[in-house]
């Protein structure tokens, strides 16, 4: 049998590999259970600390069966990545249909390839603003955008989702995410070190805006060095019978501007009619009003993206004249899934291995594990860093989530960092660097999977099948040069002993 054969066969489905996956949770999950094996984590509950056991629950078991059997379809229709991607690609379709992503960068076709790298990934870091969001909304963008600029929207995707998410812990401004685990941050070291500590949002400035240039500098190099050899270079593309309009561009520019303007007056909490009234009225701090529970803003982002969107394509198709009557607009709308109705079959079991994962407890076991075996440790300094980013990353392959993760992690790492002489602003930014490395490698990620399915729509190669592990392999040495990058920054600022925010260093 030819050598190219057996390697084909040798190749699983992305379906093939979840299911793997959620068999080798629940394998885990009988034996933990099987051998009574247990830890324990110390959360912060209205000013205390509150330690409890956690146990693995077998997933083979009846109530295992049960949850699984009962929750299979409430799992799938309450997944909110699907339905984000859903919103998104509505909004996108119509720009795509009308002509106006291709007129807005069609005069770009001629840029080099490292330039575009450069700023795709720029991008990504910055876009970790919206958090999640970044991915629902720039990943198939991204695709549209490189196929009309006739380059491979592969490397497009890939650099994209490896700027979000290796980037997914600095940026040049804030998020809410920031604000959310430095009330964490906060609560830890006041219980056990420091009753003055205040957490600042510009803590970590300094070091955010200097690390997202220099990941986008070297992540261009790695990514043109490492990542593109991998794939086809030269995208087939499809030329389609778009009308480009000077005017009809200029009008919907316009247009959209007022829109954006207006959206920023919704979020202005000014004594005036309508002004503020995407804000959660309810809270004190600007942050809470625009991202809390309450904020309509915080739900509602990528649906006011969307109607813009959808507003903004109408425009310019009719003007332009690449969309004609109300049918070829409503049909315009789901251009963009076309050839996506496998990311439908992924999101079912995706959900289902998440759902298992969180019920089994094991995210939470093995974290509170890695807590108990860093708090014991006795190292301080580069040693205590660098075990700490390592513990982080063992972590997030069980348990990607980011706050339930800092949540498990604070109350023993904020005060064992502190008495290191670490500042909790920079634990938390290692902290967040970590996760972001641990996302990147790890196939639990949600939004893994959703690049997945966006891949396998521009595949254009029958010998270049899509799977998961072939795309971790392609990534990894991207990743593990990043990942070697940022442990540099974060031991170099440590040493140096520069400020990493407004009047925050990272020793106290």
């Amino acid at each position: 049998m030819p050598r190219l054969q057996k390697r084909k066969e040798k190749i699983f489905g992305p379906v093939s590999v979840i299911i793997m996956l959620i068999l080798a949770i629940c394998f885990m999950s009988f034996i933990v259970s099987i051998l009574d094996l247990e830890s324990h984590k110390t959360l912060i509950s209205n000013g205390t600390l509150e330690s409890s056991l956690i146990n693995v629950r077998n997933m083979f078991s009846l109530d295992g069966l049960k949850f699984f059997i009962g929750n299979a379809i409430t799992n799938f229709s309450k997944f909110e990545p699907l339905v984000l991607i859903i919103i998104v690609s509505i909004g996108i379709g119509i720009c795509e249909k009308s002509g106006l992503i291709y007129a807005l960068v069609s005069p770009l076709k001629k840029i080099k390839m490292s330039v575009l790298i450069y700023f795709t990934f720029l991008i990504g870091i910055i876009s970790s603003f919206i958090g999640d969001y970044s991915y629902a909304l720039f990943i198939p963008l991204i695709g549209v955008i490189y196929k009309d600029l006739e380059k491979n929207p592969m490397i497009g995707i890939l650099t994209l989702y490896l700027g979000i998410t290796i980037g997914y812990g600095t940026g040049i401004i804030f998020n809410y995410n920031d604000y959310t685990l430095g009330q964490l941050t906060q609560a830890a070291a006041i219980l056990d070190v420091d009753k003055n500590y205040g957490y600042g949002l510009f803590s970590n400035i300094y070091i955010m805006i200097v690390s997202t240039f220099i990941l986008a500098f070297f992540g261009t190099i790695i990514i043109e060095k490492f990542l593109m050899p991998k794939f086809t270079k030269k995208y087939v593309y499809e030329e389609e019978n778009v009308l480009v309009s000077k005017k009809a561009l200029g009008v919907t520019v316009f247009v959209s501007i007022l829109l954006w303007i207006l959206v920023v007056y919704l979020l202005i909490p000014l004594k005036l009619p309508g002004a503020g009234i995407l804000l959660d009225s309810s809270a004190d701090r600007y942050m809470d009003q625009l991202f809390g529970s309450g904020s309509a803003f915080r739900e509602g982002i990528l649906v006011i993206i969307t109607i813009i969107m959808m507003i903004s394509g109408y425009i310019y198709g009719k003007l332009s004249k690449n969309i004609k009557n109300s049918t070829e607009y409503s049909l315009g709308l789901s251009k963009n899934l076309e050839n996506l109705g496998f990311i439908f079959v992924l999101m079912f079991f995706t959900s289902q291995m998440i759902s298992i994962l969180d019920w089994t407890n094991l995210g939470d076991f093995v974290c509170a594990k890695v807590v108990e075996v860093i708090g014991n440790l006795q190292f301080s300094g580069i040693l205590l860093i660098i075990v700490f980013i390592l513990g982080i990353v063992i972590s997030s392959i069980l348990l990607p989530t980011t706050m339930e993760k800092w949540e498990l992690m604070s109350p023993t790492i904020i005060p064992l960092f502190m008495r290191s002489n670490i500042t909790p602003d920079f634990t938390q930014f290692i902290f967040k660097v970590a996760d972001s490395i641990g996302k990147c490698i790890t196939p639990l990620f949600v939004y893994f999977i959703v690049m997945l399915a966006f891949l396998e729509k521009y595949r254009v190669s029958e010998k270049k099948q899509i799977s998961i592990f072939g795309t971790l392999k392609s990534i990894m040495p991207t990743v593990l040069l990043l990942s070697l990058i940022w442990v540099l920054l974060l031991c170099l600022w440590y040493l140096i002993g520069i400020p990493i925010g407004v009047t925050t260093m990272s020793t106290l």
